[in-house]
């Protein structure tokens, strides 16, 4: 597969189709597994990554799944391509600026990615829209029961799967759901959401993960143990906690337009009419005009505008995907009068309404 094929497509992640998804924008589920017969990754030499990137190559050909996965070699693309599948999510930050031998295989949908090579021979990850642990848990433990059938794991009966970093070890399972939370930034109540997480052990980064700031109000809430704790367990407390989390979101969203509507209607319509007009726009300044916007989606203040649109300007408008969509590389003054252009005529195809 051609990064190239992806550019005008939306991943698994942003269809808005999945539950709860005014708020939960994904859930992610990854699992670390390894070879059995080789060092782990931070171990191994170039000729041994070279020879569990082979493996997987030849063993994915043989993995019965119902949709195609296609080979990604990540070390012969360029450092645009890298980073546009850092921000489909398809691959991390860490595997993109990696060196030696190292790939990532991608579902036709793109809800099925594995990277080779990262900070564990195999990084599985499944990803679904809204609120869809349950369903996401099915697709990746399926996933990896195929590969297992090729792929000779690394496993102690009494650890479980053995993986590079010790707060893998057990399940090797990460997961994670990822919220938009205007409503609570605004009403500053997201700190205390913030510290009553850390209390029970659950991590909170930004868009795209460990080392992430928030963007554009958007968080991701993952598991920390991975030792002690089945799957089953972790998933229930990860979903009872986002369910919360949801809850108070709503709350604060029907209690600033009950007690500032005029205020909010105020922020939305200038978020935007400046998304529409501007001539120049930085990532950054996009993203938190967009949170607006998709808050007025949500609550009714701005009409004719899908929330699907929203959450593809919110990918499409990162600097790789839109030098993609633009056919060159640009500089960052071109990069901001690129994607001015692109929102004016996106929006203005759209015709949106704000209330």
């Amino acid at each position: 597969m051609n990064p190239d094929n992806l550019v005008q497509t939306t991943g698994e992640w942003l269809r808005a189709t999945g539950p709860e998804s005014d708020v939960v924008v994904s859930t992610r589920i990854r699992l670390a597994r390894n070879h059995a017969a080789y060092p782990f990754t931070n171990r191994a030499s170039p000729h041994q990554k070279a020879e569990i990137e082979a493996i997987v190559r030849e063993k994915v050909a043989q993995v019965d799944s119902d949709r195609p996965l296609h080979f990604i070699n990540i070390s012969k693309l360029g450092q645009l391509d890298r980073q546009f599948l850092v921000e489909r999510q398809l691959i991390s930050r860490e595997l993109a600026n990696a060196e030696g031998p190292r790939a990532v295989v991608v579902d036709d949908r793109e809800a099925v990615s594995i990277m080779v090579n990262e900070e564990d021979h195999l990084r599985l990850q499944v990803m679904r829209s809204g609120l869809a642990l349950d369903e996401a848990w099915q697709d990746i433990d399926s996933v990896d029961d195929r590969i297992e059938q090729v792929f000779d794991y690394a496993f102690s009966d009494e650890f479980g799967y053995l993986t590079a970093c010790p707060t893998n070890v057990g399940t090797g399972m990460r997961a994670s759901v990822m919220l938009h939370l205007p409503a609570l930034v605004l009403t500053k109540q997201i700190e205390k959401v913030f510290r009553a997480l850390q209390k029970i052990n659950l991590v909170v980064r930004g868009l795209y993960g460990e080392g992430s700031r928030a963007s554009g109000d958007f968080y991701q809430i993952s598991n920390q143990v991975t030792l002690g704790k089945s799957e089953s367990a972790a998933l229930t407390e990860i979903r009872e906690v986002n369910r919360q989390i949801i809850e108070y979101e709503r709350q604060a969203r029907t209690l600033i337009i009950k007690e500032t509507r005029q205020a909010i209607q105020d922020r939305v319509a200038r978020a935007l009419g400046t998304l529409q007009s501007a001539t120049m726009m930085t990532s950054e300044e996009t993203m938190e005009l967009l949170s607006s916007v998709r808050l007025g989606v949500n609550v009714g203040l701005v009409t004719g505008l899908p929330i699907t649109l929203v959450n593809e300007l919110f990918l499409h408008t990162q600097p790789a995907h839109l030098q993609k969509l633009m056919g060159t590389q640009l500089d960052g003054e071109e990069r901001n009068a690129a994607r001015a252009r692109y929102l004016r005529t996106r929006l203005k195809e759209a015709g949106p309404n704000p209330n």
